[in-house]
């Protein structure tokens, strides 16, 4: 077979358009990212990196962790903080326009307080964009006995787009959230789920996701987790 280029354009776009990956979601080794759900993203008008796309979609994110919370799936949150005296960040982000005010967070970054974390619930300070970049998420992953991640929160294709990309580097079967994750210009959205959804990730609503979740095997006790091989 000759395969025109007409051929590999089309092929190239139902992948980027309709693509799925054929893994099941199984919550008995599925753990919850929430991503940077913090008040200088989410809480309105209080930082000039405030996410509006995110705030609208806080309440049906806080819905999935409550439906992963019932199923016993971890919900495990992050923050992009000032850690180590930023001798853990990449020093390049400096130069980039991502950099380009003054502001300065008062105080530790925290999660936006209406997201309802739960103090049994681990919380993440990163130094940038990946989940698992200098942390001990991948480990905490493999303690718990998950093979699969859901990522949710902001920015879609900074913070959230870059953790399902180090997840599916590492072998996790990764899962992204199309209506729980956001970005700072609504524009940017599909196109970062097109990329995802081509060569990363199994792109679903929330809605989907939670049935995927319950139509699987049972969750077992949570002490079982630990014995997942």
């Amino acid at each position: 077979m000759t395969y025109t280029e007409e051929w590999v354009t089309t092929r190239a776009r139902n992948a980027y358009e309709r693509g799925q990956a054929s893994f099941d979601i199984r919550p008995e080794r599925t753990a919850l990212l929430v991503i940077d759900m913090q008040d200088e993203f989410v809480r309105p008008g209080w930082s000039p990196y405030w996410v509006p796309a995110a705030t609208r979609m806080a309440p049906r994110l806080q819905q999935l962790v409550e439906h992963c919370r019932a199923l016993s799936v971890p919900v495990i949150w992050t923050i992009f903080d000032d850690t180590h005296l930023g001798l853990d960040r990449p020093h390049a982000l400096r130069f980039l326009p991502h950099a380009d005010t003054d502001w300065r967070r008062p105080a530790p970054a925290e999660v936006w307080g209406q997201m309802g974390r739960r103090p049994d619930e681990a919380l993440i300070r990163k130094p940038s964009y990946g989940a698992f970049y200098d942390t001990p998420l991948d480990t905490m992953l493999r303690n718990l006995g998950c093979d699969t991640v859901i990522v949710t929160g902001t920015l879609t294709n900074y913070c959230c787009g870059t953790t399902a990309r180090q997840g599916y580097e590492r072998g996790y079967k990764v899962v992204v959230g199309s209506d729980v994750t956001a970005t700072d210009d609504e524009t940017r959205q599909e196109p970062e789920l097109a990329v995802l959804r081509k060569g990363f990730a199994l792109v679903l609503t929330a809605e989907e996701i939670t049935h995927r979740l319950t139509a699987t095997t049972p969750v077992p006790e949570v002490g079982d987790r630990g014995n997942v091989s």
